[in-house]
């Protein structure tokens, strides 16, 4: 049964923490944001649909998985004839807006479809010059470096670059409240309803640990190692490179820095969501697009990841005029999250998916798709991968080949566990899936997944 009545909201926001795991959010068993859990529905076996910001945002703009909508590693757009939340919400009568810290959300991969505007963070903010620490990582992007050392360094495109690279570098959360509520308040004025999407950066990689870049490590020798383990990182060096990977002392030390960077922002982050739904008719909804990747199985692999903390996402939802706190542990996708927003604003057009519902459209489906990263990438990650949820269990089909892993339950304290191979010929769909309608489901979008792969490939 959903949670939520048909009550259409005055505004609509939703905001996004930039790849923020779920484990950093619930370290300590509750999430340490008193209002949202004192006044929202936490779905606690949610995850993405897609492992880095382009799927995962595109996936829940328009509910379909990366299959569908088309925006992957490798095709990097949205498909012309999807339809977005903005333009559902648009028909429903809302103004929209996008205020976003990530480029991946924006108008370079069609992801502004159906928003009257969209802001970007660093245009709303004053910028400075950047210290060489930061300046060091962000030359791990190789477009930058390549202009930087053109004959033509100083231009607009590079500035525009390095401006865009600074919400890597500094907080930037309180002007993106700032300016939200500022949105809503003309509306208000001129009794029209609002949406809102917020994308926050302070949890994405590097993490943020103060309102401006620091490094983590207290003496000389560890704030080089960490400097240069950043570096590779973003890089993505060892795509490339065997033996490049930083060691598991530094992955251990780089995964600490996003729940320090969720530390940063959740208190003020809840006086924002209490500012916007206490006492009033909107509806707000706090989740993350997706998780991240480090700690997982070793794995620094930002564009193709199905593992557990990088799809499983923390989704706190604030009803427009239900304030009753309640948990939702069955498993779902968070990419419903398009179909349940839709219905609130009164769009009926939706086939029966809600993430409140427990039926075969919750199952969670996550895609990853491989990173030619200029045509050198190792034979080693060239691979797409589909995986599923169902009855405790994670099935993994990579490379022809399917391998399972026991679902996760972070509350208690699990850690996750490896994938292991299956035998040889195993299907899991035909020999563990035992709901017809689930195997049904589960094979069409296999299917469609199988025949994208093929497509793209050329």
């Amino acid at each position: 049964m959903s949670q939520s009545s048909n009550i259409k909201p005055r505004h609509i926001f939703v905001i996004v923490a930039d790849s923020l795991r779920y484990d950093s959010v619930y370290m300590d068993g509750d999430a340490g944001v008193p209002y949202m859990e004192a006044h929202s529905a936490q779905l606690t076996n949610a995850s993405s649909a897609a492992c880095w910001t382009l799927p995962a945002t595109a996936s829940l703009f328009t509910g379909q998985l990366p299959h569908d909508h088309g925006a992957t590693t490798q095709t990097r757009a949205l498909n012309d004839n999807a339809l977005t939340l903005a333009q559902v919400l648009k028909s429903q009568g809302y103004k929209t807006y996008q205020i976003t810290s990530n480029v991946a959300t924006t108008e370079i991969f069609g992801l502004d479809k159906g928003f009257d505007k969209v802001i970007k963070t660093w245009d709303l903010a004053e910028q400075k010059g950047l210290k060489m620490s930061q300046l060091l990582v962000l030359l791990g992007k190789r477009r930058i470096r390549k202009k930087l050392f053109s004959t033509n360094a100083i231009t607009d495109s590079l500035s525009a670059d390095l401006r865009a690279g600074s919400v890597w570098f500094r907080s930037y959360y309180q002007i993106i409240f700032d300016h939200a509520k500022a949105l809503v308040s003309d509306h208000e004025k001129k009794n029209e309803r609002a949406f809102v999407f917020i994308n926050l950066m302070e949890t994405h990689f590097p993490y943020h640990i103060d309102m401006e870049f620091k490094l983590s490590s207290s003496n000389l020798f560890g704030k080089l190692s960490e400097i240069k383990s950043l570096f590779n990182i973003v890089n993505q060096t060892f795509l490339t490179k065997e033996n490049s990977l930083p060691n598991d002392k530094m992955l251990s030390t780089i995964k600490s820095r996003q729940r320090k960077s969720w530390e940063l922002i959740r208190e003020d982050l809840d006086e924002f969501v209490r500012s916007i739904h206490e006492d009033q008719d909107n509806l707000v909804v706090f989740t993350s697009d997706h998780g991240e990747n480090f700690g997982d199985q070793n794995w620094v692999y930002h564009f193709s990841n199905v593992t557990d903390a990088c799809t499983r996402v923390p989704i706190f939802w604030l009803d427009n005029d239900n304030r009753n706190a309640s948990t939702i542990d069955h498993k779902t996708s968070s990419r419903l999250l398009f179909h349940t927003i839709a219905k609130k604003a009164g769009y009926e057009d939706l086939n029966g998916h809600d993430i409140f519902s427990n039926n075969i459209y919750n199952i969670p489906i996550s895609q990853s798709y491989w990173y030619n990263k200029q045509g050198k990438t190792l034979d080693k990650y060239r691979f797409n991968q589909f995986c599923f949820h169902y009855n405790g269990m994670r099935y993994l089909k990579k490379n022809g080949s399917w391998s399972l892993a026991k679902s996760t339950e972070y509350l208690s304290g699990e850690e996750e566990a490896n994938f292991e191979e299956m035998h040889s010929g195993t299907n899991p769909l035909e020999e563990l899936v035992d709901d017809s309608e689930a195997k049904a489901y589960l094979t069409s979008h296999l299917k469609a997944y199988l025949e994208f792969e093929c497509k793209i490939k050329g």
